[in-house]
């Protein structure tokens, strides 16, 4: 592991099986198991916009959020291994689904990072009260930087892992123009990935455009709060780079960057999983102490 710092150093209730494991079963990290079986399920019902599943936990502040990456669920490896450390500790925790994703309702078709952006302010207004500290994966770690800065009061510390900001935008616009102009005609993208049984993810090309009204790496990014970048060298889907760049473009100084050099994309290794709670658990100690 190499690391860099400083300055680039209504509810409604439902019972139900959790699902959406990804394949992980009940292997134990951390001594806990990764996957629950039983788990209650609620709803964050909102009038104008589609119902969000979620799993929270009471406790003490800071809490602590989940967001998860593209075409992922809030019973991942990662969300679980927080979710007992937090519950070890008696902090408050929330895991989530995306619209259109895992337990939540909606069409992910008709989905955007914008509705996505606007899922996690439900979850930030609706669900929390005081700080929160947000823990992004891939596409999770775009949306937290976007919070961070829609909600800078409240977000008071962001952890990301294998962040993919603007990531989705980028590597479309260094295709072939021929192949973007086939895209457009055919509405879907086809992006390559191991992640899938089918070897790709499907997103449809006003996804695409649309993902560029919300693209943070050409500008500086107005986050100011404590951050600590997580990811992987050995990562095929999003390069450690990304995560430079966002270090380099926040206004926070307080900037931690952590490069394991084997780690993947997902980072579900044990010693990833040890990792990222033991960068959570100093965060909570930081603020706890500056409180």
């Amino acid at each position: 592991m190499a690391a860099a710092a400083g300055a680039v150093r209504g509810l409604v209730r439902s019972g139900g099986a959790a699902a959406g494991c990804l394949g992980w079963g009940s292997r134990p990290v951390l001594g806990l198991p990764v996957c629950r079986l039983k788990s209650s399920v609620s709803f964050l019902t909102r009038p104008d916009r589609p119902n969000l599943a979620y799993h929270k936990l009471k406790g003490r502040n800071p809490g602590i959020i989940f967001l998860p990456g593209l075409n992922s669920n809030m019973n991942g490896q990662k969300a679980i291994a927080l979710e007992d450390f937090c519950s070890s500790l008696g902090h408050a925790f929330i895991r989530f689904d995306y619209t259109g994703c895992g337990s939540s309702n909606g069409n992910i078709e008709e989905c955007t990072i914008g509705k996505w952006r606007k899922d996690v302010l439900s979850i930030l207004d609706e669900l929390t009260e005081g700080p929160q500290i947000l823990v992004g994966s891939s596409l999770g770690g775009w949306l937290m930087l976007h919070a961070a800065m829609a909600r800078p009061d409240k977000v008071v510390a962001l952890v990301g892992v294998a962040v993919a900001a603007d990531h989705l935008v980028t590597t479309f616009n260094r295709l072939p123009i021929e192949a973007q102009k086939e895209i457009e005609e055919k509405g879907e993208w086809k992006l390559p990935t191991k992640h899938s049984e089918e070897g790709y993810y499907s997103l449809t090309y006003d996804f695409i455009r649309e993902a560029e009204n919300h693209c943070v790496l050409n500008s500086p990014i107005p986050v100011t709060c404590p951050i600590r970048l997580i990811h992987g060298m050995k990562d095929d889907d999003v390069p450690w780079q990304i995560s430079m760049q966002v270090a380099n473009r926040v206004l926070s100084k307080d900037v931690d960057i952590i490069l394991r050099k084997v780690g993947q994309h997902r980072m579900s290794e044990k010693e990833d999983t040890k990792l990222l709670v033991n960068t959570v658990d100093d965060l909570i100690d930081k603020l706890t102490t500056l409180a």
